[in-house]
């Protein structure tokens, strides 16, 4: 779908070369410069999941000649992404006003976790940090514990790398329509605070001063349990009808107690009974109780389990690479088959490559 798209990523850690794999998956041509370094002796294979479908080139943006090819990679390019403090890329020369300089159309992606500017910008922080600051952690978590640790995909990916890719691809659309390149800052906690505007759109349902108190981190009928075998249930009957799928298939419909599903002074007790119930039975036992139900009931998988499953190894969700399991690419686009997962290259694989391209086409 990007086919004809470069992106010039320079190597950073986490969202930022997620995004660019993200847009790599979509057909795009990303190029991570990978620093120099002791990894590009010969014959050392490097490589990182992160980097599947690129091609790598490796400089040293302290030396005047690497530097002179990097700018001709930005002006031979559509997009940039970049992962790094606020100034770092400013002091190497390669800010957005020296980038933007050399190509007027560059879409110039920039991925922190606090933004480019505010008191916070210049400070280290981390997933949880961002997400702590933002409110989104406040919901994390059982009544009367201490908030969880969510997955990194919900901070470092869902609210940082998901949201540069979207700034990208709107960049993309206004420079071709104009012909004028943009900034993108797309910063961890300001992804987290946007992605709250559905419980705040739950008004009424939502708590936003007590833990545990709200429609989806309270109740009874929301939450994981602990099964005999050690492994996990999810349970999220949310919708009456499938509340009542799921008491029915538990034998708890003529349950009085579990009659009123949105009284919040019935949970704490409702959810006693719910713990010792399912600690009875292992997760297989439940996850075939709940099978082919509207119960809204799913067991926790492994990423190794996970792929076994039915559902998921009928879609592809999971592809053995040979030396790890890697995820299929997504979205899907009708009418085209998802590709198998392309490799990863090994850190400077392509820099001569490149650096002949660039010369052959007038960059340089």
């Amino acid at each position: 779908m990007l086919h004809g798209i470069r992106i010039i990523e320079f190597e950073a850690l986490g969202p930022a070369p997620f995004a660019g794999m993200l847009l790599a998956d979509l057909g795009a041509e990303v190029i991570v410069v990978h620093r120099t370094g002791a990894a590009d002796t010969p014959g050392k294979e490097d490589r990182n999941l992160l980097d599947r479908g690129k091609r790598s080139i490796t400089l040293n943006l302290k030396d005047a000649a690497d530097l002179r090819i990097a700018r001709a990679l930005i002006r031979s390019a559509q997009g940039l992404t970049e992962g790094l403090r606020p100034g770092v890329m400013e002091r190497l020369g390669l800010g957005p006003e020296e980038a933007l300089a050399l190509n007027p159309a560059l879409v110039y992606g920039r991925m922190t976790g606090w933004g480019q500017n505010g008191p916070r910008a210049r400070q280290a922080g981390h997933d949880l940090n961002y997400l702590g600051l933002s409110g989104a952690l406040f919901y994390a978590g059982l009544p009367g514990q201490v908030p969880g640790v969510p997955p990194t995909m919900l901070g470092d990916l869902g609210a940082g790398a998901m949201y540069l890719a979207v700034g990208m691809l709107a960049g993309l659309l206004q420079a071709q329509r104009t012909g004028q390149g943009t900034v993108v800052d797309a910063a961890i906690v300001d992804g987290a605070t946007h992605l709250m505007a559905l419980l705040l759109s739950m008004r009424g349902q939502f708590s936003t001063d007590a833990r545990g108190a709200s429609l989806l981190d309270g109740p009874h009928w929301s939450r994981c349990y602990a099964c005999a075998c050690g492994g996990h249930i999810a349970v999220q009957c949310l919708e009456p009808k499938f509340y009542a799928i799921f008491l029915d298939r538990l034998g708890l419909a003529e349950d009085p107690a579990f009659a009123s599903q949105f009284d919040a002074a019935l949970w704490p007790d409702l959810s006693a009974r719910l713990t010792t119930l399912f600690a009875s039975r292992p997760r297989a036992h439940w996850g075939a109780l709940f099978e082919g139900t509207d119960a809204c009931v799913a067991p926790v998988l492994s990423p190794a389990e996970a792929r076994h499953d039915p559902h998921v190894a009928a879609r592809g969700l999971w592809q053995d690479s040979g030396d790890s399991l890697q995820p299929a690419a997504a979205p899907r686009f009708d009418g085209r088959q998802p590709a198998a997962a392309p490799p990863s290259p090994n850190r400077g694989a392509d820099s001569a490559a490149i650096r002949q391209e660039l010369d052959d086409g007038g960059w340089l």
